[in-house]
């Protein structure tokens, strides 16, 4: 099944709750909230009170994306405001199968988010562990950026590994995913699709996300 998970760092923040309730009633699958520290990427956005937000105006799985330093003195902050799956960053993370674990133990499901430079072998020990891989197709820190292409190997490689180990492992593509790119993003292997300005910068939000949804399923 393919999934659309609108990032709300494109929406209007002057107008956030109604943001998530339109997105959600438009046909979203998650609401992803993408969480900057100002170290680990050059952007600072939002913390555990956003997310406690976005949790009381959906009923949608929230998707908690950690692009901070040390994710791991924050993540039982997240979860108890509200996320139901929590990716830290392995380049952020060094005891990353703890965190992994902690992110669990807490009762969320558990992500590693991968930049485009890194490896896919830092996951050789944690894959079983994992309910979710993200493939940064950007360089974090900023909406909007274009799409890195070699994303789609990167993809297509952890699709044979998940594939070959018989997980349930999910997919998730964050960057760059639009009308144009997610036809070759789902064909990839991918299974969730992290669009901000795709869908917050169209005119029509249930439009877009059901062609981006006919696109994903078309590949």
């Amino acid at each position: 099944m393919k999934l659309i998970a609108p990032s709300i760092l494109s929406a209007d923040f002057a107008r956030l709750g109604d943001e998530v309730m339109a997105v959600e009633a438009a046909g979203a699958d998650w609401i992803h909230v993408d969480v900057m520290d100002g170290r680990y990427v050059p952007n600072i956005t939002i913390g555990p009170l956003v997310v406690k937000a976005v949790r009381s105006v959906t009923s949608l799985p929230v998707d908690a994306h950690l692009m901070i330093m040390e994710p791991e003195r924050y993540v039982a902050e997240f979860v108890q405001a509200g996320a139901d799956l929590v990716a830290v960053h392995a380049e952020a993370s060094v005891h990353l199968n703890r965190t992994i674990q902690l992110i669990k133990g807490l009762g969320a499901r558990a992500g590693v988010a991968l930049n485009p430079s890194t490896p896919l072998s830092v996951l050789d020990w944690v894959l079983d562990d994992l309910d979710l891989v993200v493939i940064m197709s950007v360089n974090p820190g900023f909406g909007g950026q274009q799409f890195i292409p070699n994303s789609l190997d990167k993809v297509r490689a952890l699709k044979q590994r998940i594939t070959e180990r018989g997980l349930a492992t999910q997919i998730q593509v964050d960057g760059g995913v639009n009308e144009k790119t997610i036809r070759d993003v789902s064909a990839a292997g991918t299974d969730v699709f992290v669009a901000g300005s795709a869908v917050f910068g169209s005119s029509n939000y249930k439009t877009t996300i059901a062609t981006l949804r006919k696109l994903a399923n078309e590949a």
